[in-house]
């Protein structure tokens, strides 16, 4: 558990590099922002963090998960959200900042990584953040039934979602652990013909009877590879506010539910532990900095 004690001064504004589990971690001093700072992990971004500003979310798929947060309850009303993967814990203090008195666990497996960020970017006093070093799936699984309002899933492994976080029975257990109501989302990344992304919205439209897809029209076309977020919930999507919002954003995206995520998913076949694979590579370059 994060404790306020552990709160320490943020780093000069001069990169901080290391060898984590996973690979090499950079944090990156944005010069437009004081106190603001872009990890990156083997030069793919993975977090942007302004410490001053914590409910500034700059990547444009980190906006479309704020407004699934925003749109999880009434504003302001703290929530029990449990994310899997951490990066520099963007959307914890997003949460913190936005819904006072949120408790939160997350989930990272890379623990250099927790360590980097937890050292160099503290969490904000006050903010129930839980960050644990382990597996998403076996925190998932451990979790009791009934005991989240919201479950963010961001986990990349070399650039790829791990294949043991896309079947049925996982969306499973985000079911289980999810109380009545409440919304998972989950960020992807694909192109091209968008199998990866139909095989999910297929194989969550298995498990809930609420499924929504968010991305810019761009990558929905096949025509460039990009994030895509998936939306699922036992209870009726705000669908139109979140449409509303995207459509708004800089990077306008598109809000797919009901019978076109049905047609986006071709009613395809459920993907299961048996037959899931990670989310495809992406084309040299795609996400990385340099």
């Amino acid at each position: 558990m994060y404790d306020d004690q552990d709160q320490q001064e943020a780093p000069e504004s001069i990169p901080v590099g290391r060898a984590t589990d996973l690979g090499a971690a950079l944090l990156m001093p944005d010069i437009d922002r004081p106190r603001a700072w872009l990890l990156t992990l083997n030069d793919s971004p993975q977090s942007y963090v302004d410490l001053d500003r914590p409910e500034h979310l700059e990547f444009e798929y980190t906006r479309r998960l704020g407004h699934v947060v925003d749109l999880a309850a009434a504003p302001g009303e703290s929530l029990a959200a449990l994310h899997l993967g951490g990066g520099g814990l963007t959307l914890p203090r997003y949460i913190a900042a936005t819904r006072p008195g949120s408790s939160q666990t997350v989930a990272e497996l890379d623990g250099e990584l927790v360590a980097l960020v937890l050292e160099h970017l503290p969490l904000p006093v006050g903010a129930a953040v839980d960050v644990r070093t382990g597996d998403a799936r076996e925190e998932l699984t451990a979790r009791p039934d009934d005991s989240a309002d919201l479950i963010i899933a961001d986990v990349f492994g070399g650039a790829q979602v791990p294949a043991h976080l896309t079947s049925r029975e996982f969306a499973v257990e985000v079911a289980r652990v999810l109380r009545q109501g409440g919304v998972y989302a989950a960020n992807i990344a694909d192109g091209g013909d968008l199998d990866f992304a139909r095989a999910q919205v297929a194989t969550l439209r298995s498990v809930f009877p609420e499924v929504a897809l968010m991305a810019e029209p761009g990558v929905l076309r096949g025509r460039r590879f990009g994030n895509l977020v998936v939306v699922a919930s036992t209870a009726p999507l705000p669908v139109s506010s979140l449409a509303r919002r995207t459509a708004g954003d800089e990077m306008p995206a598109r809000v797919l539910s009901g019978i076109e995520a049905r047609v986006f998913s071709r009613d395809g076949a459920p993907v299961t532990d048996e037959t899931a694979t990670a989310s495809p590579a992406p084309p040299g370059g795609t996400f990385r900095i340099g």
